[in-house]
């Protein structure tokens, strides 16, 4: 009994769930009111509220439990998969999960076991060489990855305890401890800010090492600690932490601190800005300290190292399953041998031979079993081992390519492209659907203040300087002296942001202690190149925003000094789409200042001119400027008390804290007064008009999807040449779909809009927002795919998140399953980049939250086009031809054995000897088909970004499709049937090729047809090559060299016998290859064997000569009829004459178009 209850306690542990809250004695001290053995031994659990007694048990309140539920880790990093003990077993458990080498594993077991016609080495001694590769390969990642451990772990970091600096390993820090940094120094472990040398607790890190992004952020402490700055003063400091357990997102952080004093007890909520990340690193601050709260494993950096979902491309797909098609093919052979063997031996000869067994003796299942394991030895070199091997090679090789790649190297960010998986290489040239992010993707993400509406009154910047449209469009009037609206307007701008301020000639704390009069030597650091805008905007303006000194934002207004006490900060989030802040004034006039998206502040204001605002709006972004509304409001005293208790309870609350802020900050941003909106302008990268351009000539089809607004989204697609003139817009937008049914109707007729004009070439965009595409994904799924299908292009604007990685998913999951790629560079575009079958991130001023979940990330828009038409193309027709040559090469091998059977009386006799089974995968014909798949260029790059269209030959999978692949086969059985017949003439009526009259054997008729086969399949890779660089012909050279001698050395020695028992094959070699016939007999069927190979090639080569010759006639003649049109064009829409420029000749009479340039937008 006492057993069942062991059993059933220990069951118990697993089904209770992880406390979702940990509590941390800050120096391991308890509080006031607790034992000091509660905190001693902290480090030792996960408690909810509960802490370990030095009894062994969870004390919770005045109950003790007879267990420790969990354990903190220590601070070891282990990025390491194996130990020196696992490493075999554990290599060997995930190498023998693939098909492939578990298959030939059982093989190898099956020939050790039974009579096998063939040598056990000719299974095995492949097996060992593709697993041993492979492992020395991880094992060498892995020792890398134990050595970056080790240096890791044996940093030297210090801890204060006791009131004294204690030098330590990085690892054995323990949760609990006061860490001090210094400058320059990474973290260690997660922190808690406790205290800084800056007086004001605050210091500055770079999370570069994190997220990628390499300005400072500004971290402090909260006020009740900062004070404590020297390891002495720690003696004095009581405190505990409570926090969530260890979550991996970067950017969110739940918890509390109590900090006591005496009897007293000061309660403060922690956030992100008070968290010390590991990997971060400290900067332009001597010196911090901080307490231990999550270590190891349970830091961020770590839970943000596990692998991600993983992806498989069409032709790992492809290539399993004519794996196991193959399979079935070595059954289905087994089996027919195997009825075809004991129907042979039933039958009645005259004189039968003693060494045929009788048939009806021999029927026995252990018998049938045996011999048709024997057939599937000798038959299962039809399925390639070194297949794998080669294709995780050749991957991981070519994603290099893209860090290599000088042309995809960003001079201006010092970055070069990278590849995040290898896995998708080939994927690249599969792509059908493009979806990208507008902003910071398409565009630069570098925001220019233009104009403003104030009051209901237009501004706009010239010259750095702020004017006053004129209502008739007259000539703008520069502004002299800031109006009272003007500068509530700008005060706001200048208060409302999370903008920090540096100072060049700062180097410890920053701008905290030096002021520039002007602002002109201050460089403003933000998340939000919108914030950053407005107020390097207000500077120009002589609103000079010095930043946050004593809980105390300062700003100059024209050289005079004004203080703001900064009370709360409503952050920014996708839901609400706006920010406020609440500050205090000199005059102690409480005030809320609020900007956000148009629709979220307008909606809210109560007062102020709300309607010109937003005609005023709706004007800037018709003409693509980004808008933000601005608004405020007053609070009384006793209004601010209920809104100071709101949000502190929200702060301080462990449970449930973002819902509780959301409820708070929606009840406090209300009733504001409009002070008016802002235009900031975000320029296109270069070339995006032409990568688009590029990108839909090639079959892919571009979505743009943002959260913008949709007068700026349609403006920027516009130019961008997303949506071209001639297009004709269908729209899903607010205004038309109001609920389920309405939606449903206007999609219906949009598509049968389409259907109407379909013999027409016109063409089609979608333009549907946010709120219609709740409806549209909702009830009308199909019909909406349907309609998408049925458009060229497709804009989505006012997205969430999460609805732009269902858009993803929508054509995702269509019937013709097509590939799906996502690019974007903001953490907002995570989710479609994770969803889409090919996840591109942009390396761009939004942090790297999208480059750290991509799987290959650039910097700019327009290397997308050579990364998809150029390397794209080439990975996938590579690995492609690669992998139909591996089976091709093992069909026109092996089926000789099948051959071979009929003439021996499927007696299981092998035509080859082991040392040619053994080798011809591993040595004999794996280099040259290695280097072409690194190498191949069948079409120049020059052609590839030329002639875009020829993207749309490899989509759908059409090189590795069942025709190609078909194909490929029934050439290797043309091949295996010449090799094999071919010799068969050759020996016909037992003809000696000597002299001397001496015959050949068993031995001489293999070595001959394999002979054959080695060359013949070699030369069928070179009629595939269209490209030959040095490495390609030195691979031929390698291949033949070592083929020689490695068979002479095979067949010219005396092996011992524990190695080779018969020495049947002694001098074979040689002596069949001294005959000229043989020779002569070599030659005639390896050309008899590669004609319909030459044929082919001959006639793809025609083929696309006059396919591009056709295409330059139609271009020609396209130009001539616009030029012979021109007049009408220009009734139809006017074209600057320095935009077009036509030459031509007239010789014989005949009228030669020799030039015609148009500008891109014509």
């Amino acid at each position: 009994m006492s057993q069942l209850n062991t059993r059933s306690r220990r069951w118990d542990c697993f089904k209770r769930e992880l406390p979702t809250d940990r509590t941390i004695y800050v120096d391991n001290k308890p509080s006031p009111s607790e034992s000091p053995e509660v905190a001693i031994h902290q480090h030792h659990h996960y408690p909810n509220n509960r802490v370990v007694s030095s009894k062994g048990g969870v004390l919770k309140g005045k109950g003790l439990y007879k267990h420790i539920d969990h354990h903190y880790p220590n601070n070891r990093v282990v990025s390491s998969k194996y130990t020196a003990w696992n490493f075999i077993p554990k290599n060997l458990f995930e190498q023998f999960r693939r098909i492939a080498n578990f298959y030939f594993l059982c093989v190898g077991i099956i020939q050790l076991i039974i009579d096998s016609p063939v040598s056990p080495a000719t299974s095995i001694a492949p097996l060992v060489f593709v697993v041993t590769v492979t492992a020395i390969k991880q094992g060498y990642e892995d020792w890398l990855r134990h050595k970056a451990d080790n240096e890791v772990n044996n940093r030297k970091a210090f801890i204060v305890h006791n009131g004294q600096l204690t030098q330590v390993k990085a690892q054995n820090i323990k949760v609990g401890d006061i860490v001090k940094v210094k400058v320059n120094q990474g973290f260690p472990c997660d922190l808690v800010m406790l205290s800084s040398y800056d007086p004001e607790g605050k210091c500055y890190v770079t999370t570069a090492n994190l997220d990628g992004e390499t300005n400072l952020k500004t971290h402090f402490c909260v006020p009740e600690t900062r004070e404590f700055q020297k390891e002495s003063d720690f003696t004095n400091l009581c405190a505990t932490i409570e926090c969530e357990q260890p979550i991996p997102d970067l950017y969110k952080f739940i918890g509390r601190i109590t900090v006591y004093n005496n009897s007293d007890s000061c309660l403060k909520s922690l956030g992100p800005e008070n968290v010390l990340l590991r990997g971060a690193r400290l900067k332009n601050t001597p010196y911090i300290y901080g307490c231990a709260i999550y270590t190891g494993p349970d830091t961020k950096m770590a839970l943000n190292s596990k692998a991600k979902i993983n992806k498989f491309s069409r032709v790992e797909r492809g290539m399993n399953s004519y794996l196991i098609i193959f399979l079935v093919i070595l059954l289905i052979e087994a089996t027919v041998s195997t009825v075809l063997a004991y129907w042979y031996m039933s039958q009645d000869r005259i004189g039968n031979p003693w060494y045929i067994p009788d048939a009806k003796q021999s029927l026995t299942v252990r018998h049938v079993i045996s011999d048709f394991l024997s057939f599937m030895i000798l038959y299962n070199y039809i399925i390639p081992i070194s297949l794998y091997v080669t294709v995780e090679v050749q991957k991981f090789v070519g994603s290099l390519y893209l860090q290599w790649d000088l042309e995809m190297y960003d001079e201006e960010t010092d970055t070069a492209a990278k590849a995040n998986t290898s896995d998708l290489n080939e994927e690249l040239g599969q792509v059908e659907y493009l979806f990208t992010d507008k902003t910071g993707t398409l565009t630069e993400n570098d925001m220019q203040f233009r104009q403003c509406s104030i009051n209901a009154v237009k501004f706009v910047e010239v010259g750095g300087h702020l004017h006053e449209m004129s209502p008739e469009g007259g000539q703008s009037i520069p502004v002299i002296h800031l109006t009272p609206e003007i500068e509530e307007f700008l005060e706001l701008l200048a208060l409302c942001h999370t903008v920090r301020v540096d100072h060049h000639e700062a180097n410890q704390t920053g701008a905290s202690t030096l002021y520039s009069h002007t602002g002109m030597e201050y460089e403003y650091q933000s998340s939000s190149p919108d914030e950053k805008a407005f107020v390097e905007a207000c500077r120009r303006y002589g609103v000079v925003f010095h930043g946050m000194r004593d809980n105390h934002l300062e700003v100059t207004f024209h050289g005079e000094m004004r203080r703001y006490k900064l009370l709360h900060v409503l952050e920014f989030d996708a839901t609400r789409k706006r920010m406020s802040v609440i500050i205090q004034t000199e005059k102690d006039e409480t005030v809320l200042l609020c900007k956000g998206a148009e629709t979220a502040v307008l909606k809210i204001g109560t007062s102020g001119e709300i309607d010109k605002t937003n005609l005023h709006i709706h004007d800037y972004a018709v003409l693509g400027l980004r808008t933000l509304a601005l608004g405020k409001r007053v609070f009384t005293q006793k209004e601010y008390e209920a809104v100071d208790k709101m949000l502190t309870e929200a702060r301080n609350a462990m449970d449930s804290r973002e819902e509780k802020l959301n409820e708070a900050f929606e009840a406090i941003e209300r009733d504001l007064h409009i002070l008016g909106a802002t235009a900031v302008e975000d320029r296109l990268q270069d070339g995006v008009p032409e990568t688009i351009s590029m990108l839909r000539k090639a079959g892919i089809k571009v979505w743009v999807l943002t959260g913008d607004k949709e007068e700026t989204a349609v403006n920027i697609s516009y130019s961008a040449g997303h949506i071209h003139d001639g297009m004709e817009e269908l729209r899903l937008t607010k205004l038309t779909c109001t609920d389920y049914t309405r939606c449903g109707e206007e999609i219906s007729k949009n598509i049968h809009r389409c259907i109407s004009r379909s013999p027409s070439s016109q063409h089609f965009v979608l333009i549907v927002d946010g709120f219609s595409l709740a409806f549209a994904l909702g009830e009308h799924t199909e019909i909406f795919r349907k309609l998408c299908q049925m458009c060229e292009a497709v804009l989505c604007c006012r997205m969430s998140p999460l609805q732009k990685a269902e858009v993803v998913k929508l054509m995702k999951v269509a019937d013709h399953t097509p590939v799906t790629a996502a690019i974007g560079d903001g953490a907002n575009d995570v989710s479609m980049i994770q969803e889409a079958h090919v996840g591109l991130g942009i390396m761009g001023k939004e942090g790297r939250q999208a480059v750290r979940n991509s799987d290959y990330a650039f910097a700019k828009f327009r290397f997308l086009q050579r990364l998809l038409l150029v390397h794209g193309h080439y990975f996938y027709y590579r690995l492609a031809t690669l992998v139909q040559y591996f089976f091709y090469k093992n069909v026109a091998f092996i089926t000789m054995q099948l051959f071979f059977a009929f003439y021996s009386g499927f007696s299981q006799q092998s035509l080859l000897v082991s040392f040619h089974l053994m080798f011809y995968n591993i040595t004999m014909t794996s280099l040259p088909i290695f280097i072409y798949s690194l190498f191949e260029q069948h079409i120049s790059q020059r052609d590839l970004i030329d002639k875009p269209h020829l993207y749309k030959n490899i989509t759908r999978n059409s090189k590795l499709d069942k025709k190609n692949f078909l194909k490929w086969n029934v050439l290797g059985l043309w091949h295996v049937f010449v090799f094999f017949f071919g010799v068969v003439f050759l020996f016909g009526n037992d003809v000696s090729l000597w002299p001397d009259g001496k015959m050949m054997g068993l031995w001489s008729f293999g070595t001959i047809a394999y002979t054959v086969n080695v060359i013949a399949v070699n030369l069928k890779l070179c009629l595939e090559t269209y490209y030959w660089p040095l490495p390609m012909f030195m691979a031929y050279v390698i291949t033949g060299v070592g083929n020689v001698s490695m068979t002479l050395l095979y067949s010219m020695l005396i092996w011992p016998s524990f190695m080779q028992t018969l020495q049947d094959f002694y001098k074979v070699y040689t002596t069949s290859l001294s005959s000229g016939t043989v020779w002569l007999c070599i030659v005639v069927l390896a050309v008899i064997a590669l004609i319909p190979d030459l044929i082919i090639r001959v006639t793809r080569d025609t083929a696309n000569q006059a396919t591009e010759s056709t295409t330059r006639r139609k271009m020609f003649n396209r130009k001539l009829l616009w030029y012979l049109f021109l007049p009408f064009s220009f009734c139809k829409r006017k074209l600057p004459a320095d935009k077009l420029s036509v030459s031509f000749t007239r010789r014989s009479g005949t009228l030669t178009l020799s030039q015609v340039e148009l500008a891109e937008d014509f």
